[in-house]
């Protein structure tokens, strides 16, 4: 039973980075919280369900076309909604208001299109799976943990190693002075909504090949990724992803002895914990934690 909570606790906790991760790439450009993330999250799983269901294409040419398109959507988000409030020097509380009519709107777009039944993109008989120690995997969720950890490493790599992951850091640590410097900010908030929403679209395209899909899958994935950004240190990176693996592994053990349902109280009450202990989180800093 422990060995199970562990290893399942590991795979929602690689899928809790793959959000966090984006979401903190997005927040440490614009400095306000993106929650259409959360519906970029859905929108993803979409995508792959219409290429994959309805268009039958290739299941990895789906997954590689479903990130591009949930890039595209993050930047559109950006071009169409937060680019004339920046012209308006709008204020944080009118970006979030902005951010939750788009979610709420993408939401319904998505009902629509879709109507607000369950859909699945699982097909073919359900396959026994592989036994380690104690704990048994499938072969979908050993994607979901490799192609996470390749999605964290290559965003390590890129921020740190290519000039524009350079740029990134420097608008994000001070946007004036980099401006200043030459470095165009709208650009890099551009890439960065490319970035960040291609993350929430993998994380929704590797969840829909183990669960269901449905129109309001993107709240509870949203709230568990600003949780793990949080509890790791808003702005972090690395935090992001200690954040995902703490709080997945967590949720899991602290349903050892208890009903399931107490998942979402546990991540709540984690976060709670930290928000009247430590909010600045576990790679955070101080001062970060006045401008939360």
């Amino acid at each position: 039973m422990l060995p199970q909570l562990i290893l399942n606790g590991i795979i929602a906790g690689s899928i809790y980075a793959v959000i966090a991760i984006g979401f903190t790439v997005i927040y440490r450009t614009v400095k306000f919280f993106h929650f259409a993330h959360g519906v970029v999250y859905t929108i993803g799983a979409y995508f792959a369900y219409t290429l994959i269901i309805s268009l039958h294409f290739n299941l990895i040419l789906s997954f590689f076309l479903s990130i591009v398109l949930a890039a595209l959507l993050g930047i559109a988000i950006d071009r169409s909604v937060y680019y004339p409030l920046r012209q308006q020097n709008a204020s944080n509380l009118i970006f979030l208001l902005a951010s939750f009519g788009v979610f709420i709107f993408l939401q319904n777009l998505i009902q629509l299109i879709y109507g607000a039944q369950i859909l699945t993109i699982r097909t073919g008989p359900i396959k026994e799976g592989h036994h380690f120690y104690g704990a048994v995997i499938t072969d979908i969720q050993i994607l979901i943990l490799v192609v996470s950890i390749i999605l964290m490493i290559f965003l390590w790599l890129f921020i740190q190693k290519t000039k524009l992951g350079k740029a990134m850091r420097a608008v994000a640590d001070d946007p004036v002075a980099a401006n200043v410097v030459g470095i165009n900010p709208e650009r890099i908030i551009r890439t960065s909504f490319a970035i960040g929403s291609a993350l929430a679209g993998a994380a929704g395209i590797l969840i829909s090949f183990e669960t269901n899909i449905e129109p309001t899958m993107g709240f509870s994935a949203l709230l568990k990724g600003i949780i793990a950004s949080i509890i790791g240190g808003i702005g972090s990176i690395p935090g992001a992803v200690l954040g995902g693996f703490f709080l997945g592994l967590a949720e899991n053990l602290g349903i050892w002895k208890i009903s399931a349902g107490w998942k979402d109280c546990i991540a709540f009450l984690i976060l709670i914990i930290f928000l009247l202990i430590r909010p600045w989180g576990f790679l955070g800093t101080k001062t970060e934690k006045e401008t939360i």
